[in-house]
């Protein structure tokens, strides 16, 4: 979601009042994606051995999203409007009704200096290094941190420059991936983004905390990190934590799972690039359900031709010994499984 983080900022730094750039008043932009996906194991049943977003299939060729965005900002004020249709919208929008359509964002903007911006609506989560939208991420398939952690956002958010390269966010909003809330209570939210002079190293520091249900007291801590070395390697990293605590049971405890992962890019040629994820995830109250721990390394390679990206990719999951959370095609339970896929997104 770094990349998701960047543009925003970007957009929000090229809409300030003042500006010497002139800017398009209106901006559409839109993207569709899908894939064909084989896990290794043959499994026979859902979830087909995938425990992340999006990619749950084997041996199909899948519909992905198709993704319409506008734009608008005119003086102080804007509205951006981001709607997605197909399985990925959907699974994106899961506590709406099942309609395979979603309102991925919508939100109006208001700069009453050059220094404020105020926000409105809801957006996509500031937490995190992936994003919903394919054409954003190098890696096809969705990491743990990201499936796990926040998808959006729904309230109001102030961000304020603090410095040519430092934005704070604060704001408030619904309990995590709500955009109706009524008589639940609300979270809290926070970025720290700063950026080195030569914008080379890139900093964020991201928090989400509060009841996020009426039972349930939630606090995530999240860092990303980006750091080019030059135009054809770059490595970035995403660490987050979170603790949960049940309201209720007689205890002030918290547990915690968390995450870590490092993305390293090479792009050889401006055509072609390679992403290699590496992710640990450790849970062991298992509040996500999933093992113990759990490892996945994923090679993606990114065949760019104009407005089209091809992604071949190869991922390998692996489980706590004990927990074995794959099947194969007997349906006999193991750790680890091995499923490639190729994907193809279009971007405008």
């Amino acid at each position: 979601m770094l990349m998701l983080t960047t543009a925003l900022l970007a957009a929000a730094l090229a809409s300030e009042p003042g500006d010497s750039v002139q800017k398009k008043p209106f901006v559409f932009s839109g993207s569709a994606d899908g894939y064909y996906r084989y896990n290794f194991s043959n499994p026979q049943e859902g979830p087909y051995n995938n425990l992340t977003s999006f990619t749950n299939s084997h041996n199909s060729f899948e519909l992905g999203m198709i993704s319409l965005k506008a734009a608008h900002t005119i003086g102080k004020v804007g509205l951006v409007a981001d709607v997605g249709f197909g399985r990925r919208a959907e699974e994106f929008s899961y506590n709406d009704d099942r309609t395979r359509f979603a309102i991925k964002q919508l939100y109006v903007t208001y700069a009453p200096t050059e220094k404020i911006k105020l926000t409105a609506g809801s957006w996509a989560t500031h937490i995190g290094y992936e994003s919903v939208d394919p054409y954003l991420n190098r890696n096809y398939s969705m990491s743990y941190m990201f499936s796990y952690g926040p998808f959006f956002h729904t309230g109001l958010k102030a961000e304020v420059s603090v410095g040519d390269k430092t934005t704070l966010m604060v704001g408030i909003a619904n309990p995590t991936d709500f955009k109706s809330a009524s008589s639940m209570p609300k979270m809290a939210i926070a970025q720290l983004a700063t950026s080195s002079r030569d914008d080379k190293l890139k900093v964020y520091l991201n928090y989400q905390g509060g009841r996020a249900l009426n039972s349930l007291r939630l606090h995530q801590e999240d860092l990303v990190l980006s750091y080019l070395i030059n135009s054809k390697l770059s490595f970035s990293y995403n660490g987050t934590m979170q603790q949960r605590r049940i309201v209720g049971e007689g205890s002030d405890e918290y547990h915690t799972w968390w995450g870590s992962a490092l993305y390293a890019n090479l792009d050889p040629q401006p055509w072609l690039g390679f992403t290699l994820r590496a992710e640990y995830t450790g849970d062991k109250n298992y509040l996500l359900g999933l093992s113990k721990n759990v490892i996945e390394t994923t090679l993606s390679s990114n065949i760019r031709i104009d407005n089209l990206t091809i992604i071949p990719e190869i991922r390998l999951d692996r489980s706590s010994a004990d927990d074995n959370l794959f099947v194969n095609k007997a349906g006999n339970s193991k750790n680890a499984t091995v499923s490639g896929l190729i994907a193809a997104v279009y971007a405008f």
